[in-house]
């Protein structure tokens, strides 16, 4: 299937947002979505690639964890609902990928730059807030590697996996990061991480 019949077989992006909302009430999983789309949004354009099919992906791959936060369903059960509302197969592979329990091997491009984006954006969040000025927009990739080397700060998140995102696409962390940055400065008050600049 080619790119541009992948595109029109796309549900909406208003229609991914209500699927999200339905399945996920926190606001702090929400503005996690958002900030997963807006990473892998910037290296759709970046690597020239399908930015819609890109952005539905970061969207959708968590929509199913706040109420099926297990190994067992999740990101299972999400892959369900969107085979049963239509969803491609090329997004839904890409989910099912972000997860290494699933045993989905990522392969494609999109795959990867999911994987890259979704620990490092939560990351860059917790970074973020933890700055005076609760702000992504005076954060930099250096005080980013700095956290990581504390082993207490977002303790959840593996440095390994932050590694492994950037080595996936072919850059370096410090790229990696300052990339994420980037996409996510571009709507940081959506992302409720403009603080007080």
């Amino acid at each position: 299937m080619d790119e541009e019949s992948r595109t029109s077989d796309l549900p909406s992006r208003d229609t991914a947002w209500a699927l999200l909302t339905e399945y996920t009430k926190s606001e702090s999983l929400r503005k996690h979505a958002l900030a997963v789309e807006i990473a892998v949004c910037g290296y759709a354009r970046k690597f020239g690639e399908d930015e819609k099919l890109w952005g539905l992906v970061g969207l959708l791959h968590d929509f199913d964890y706040e109420r099926w936060p297990s190994l067992e369903d999740h990101p299972y059960r999400g892959a369900e609902i969107l085979r049963e509302r239509g969803y491609p197969e090329v997004l839904i592979r890409a989910i099912m990928s972000h997860s290494d329990e699933t045993g989905v091997v990522r392969q494609s491009r999109l795959e990867h730059t999911l994987f890259a984006c979704d620990e490092l954006a939560g990351f860059i969040t917790a970074a973020a807030l933890v700055r005076p000025s609760k702000s992504v927009l005076d954060l930099e990739a250096k005080s980013v590697k700095k956290r990581m080397k504390d082993k207490a700060f977002a303790r959840g998140v593996s440095r390994d996996d932050l590694r492994k995102g950037a080595e996936d696409l072919g850059l370096s962390l410090d790229e990696h990061i300052t990339n994420v940055i980037t996409s996510m400065r571009s709507s940081a008050e959506t992302l409720g991480l403009k603080g007080s600049l």
